[in-house]
């Protein structure tokens, strides 16, 4: 282990990172940041930051379920929920969209960010 290492932030690349940073912060109600000249949200209490990066070249949103051949999903996040359906319908207000495939049953609902970045709605754990 590195000596006194923490995540600084997450970054995730986008065609449009101010859209996925007003998404992240209706979704996940962080504050609203600017951090290394990119926009960003950071937790409750400093833990956790997203920074949001634009492309260097054409963005190329991933396909899920992936497909051989096809732009691969660079992340994937896990947000815990007390009420599925109704996180799943506030995440579509917000700008995502349900995927298509499905594998979660009740558990799960895998929704896809504005920027066409995976993520999964999760029914809390007891």
């Amino acid at each position: 282990m590195v000596n006194g290492i923490i995540i600084g932030d997450i970054s995730i690349d986008s065609a449009d990172p101010d859209r996925l940073q007003a998404f992240y912060v209706g979704l996940l109600g962080w504050e609203k940041r600017t951090m290394w000249n990119c926009p960003a949200v950071v937790s409750t209490g400093g833990k956790m930051c997203f920074l949001f990066m634009k492309c260097e070249c054409d963005y190329v949103p991933p396909i899920w379920p992936e497909e051989p051949g096809k732009q691969q999903k660079q992340m994937h996040f896990n947000f815990q929920v007390d009420n599925l359906p109704q996180a799943a319908e506030e995440a579509v207000r917000l700008g995502a969209s349900k995927a298509k495939a499905q594998f979660g049953g009740d558990d799960f609902i895998t929704m896809l960010d504005p920027d066409g970045h995976p993520f999964c709605l999760c029914r809390k754990q007891a």
